[in-house]
């Protein structure tokens, strides 16, 4: 006989009577935030300008029909979050092969009008000769939007032994003359033997769910691997 736990159950025993439905339990998505870099080349001496882009896929279906959003979806009981992303990928915008960094996982509560869905979130960057792309499975559209990502402002404020850093950042998204635009704080909490990062979507406008959020953190992110300013 195994061990038994404080109800006198042996594991096989607890596992026969356990009952999943007592729990609640969460959807999760797999969400990608693919960039890409691509060279303008002006006319003259100049080096050529760094453009960052961001794929985007217009959404076929409710919530948030006709709005844009990042390729994505649920995973599936026989599948990994890694492998629900490479599909999600493939079926949205026919690209495949494609090294997916894990970027975090958002789980804010309603940030899903559905249900209580919990994005596991995806970072990549692509070679500039793969922009090619196509729209499928329940994608209306998918298209590259020029990135841009400035600060408005910052503020400091020293909590006991915490140290508070608020960045108000500006997002804004451009393709053929269609502009997504966000205002996104980031706050920075330093403690003395911790440290913790928190995105806020202060205002939005055409961006899907939480995303302006995921894209934030997938900004600085990607600043952080590039130690690079070309955007």
């Amino acid at each position: 006989m195994g061990l038994v736990d404080r109800n006198g159950l042996t594991e096989q025993q607890y596992l026969k009577q356990y009952r999943p439905g007592d729990y609640e339990r969460p959807s999760v998505a797999a969400d990608m935030v693919i960039f890409a870099v691509t060279g303008l080349e002006d006319e003259g001496p100049k080096l050529p300008e760094k453009e960052l882009r961001l794929l985007l896929i217009r959404r076929g279906g409710h919530p948030f029909l006709g709005q844009w959003a990042l390729p994505g979806g649920f995973v599936q009981p026989d599948e990994t979050a890694d492998q629900a992303a490479a599909r999600e990928l493939r079926e949205e915008t026919g690209l495949s092969d494609v090294y997916l960094e894990q970027l975090g996982v958002f789980s804010d509560v309603g940030r899903d009008p559905r249900t209580w869905v919990i994005s596991c979130s995806y970072l990549a960057l692509i070679d500039s000769s793969r922009l090619q792309i196509q729209a499928g499975d329940d994608a209306e559209d998918a298209a590259w939007f020029t990135v841009s990502y400035r600060q408005l402002a910052e503020h400091t404020e020293q909590l006991g032994k915490s140290s508070v850093l608020t960045g108000r950042y500006e997002l804004k998204l451009s393709s053929g003359g269609q502009e997504l635009t966000a205002v996104i704080d980031r706050t920075v909490t330093a403690k003395l033997y911790s440290k913790s990062v928190e995105y806020t979507i202060e205002s939005g406008e055409g961006l899907a769910f939480d995303h302006a959020k995921i894209i934030g953190s997938a900004i600085e992110r990607l600043r952080e691997q590039t130690r690079s300013s070309v955007f």
